[in-house]
């Protein structure tokens, strides 16, 4: 079984672990200004098909009055 040499600092695991963090962090607020864009329907890169569109309660209960 393949073991290390040597043990690996506090530091660089630190390192590691933030670098990690950070990115998906990153990944997380992307996501989530993806999301938000999309339901107030002025997303400008993602496409999708109103017709299908799932849409939170308070907005099907402010479409109704609309009407």
């Amino acid at each position: 079984m393949a073991v290390p040499k040597k043990r690996t600092s506090k530091s660089k695991t630190k390192i590691r672990k933030t670098t990690w963090k950070k990115e998906a962090c990153e990944s997380a607020i992307k996501a989530f200004s993806l999301a938000k864009s999309i339901l107030s329907q002025r997303s400008k890169s993602f496409y999708y098909s109103k017709k299908n569109i799932i849409l939170p309660s308070s907005f099907e209960s402010q479409s109704k009055e609309e009407e």
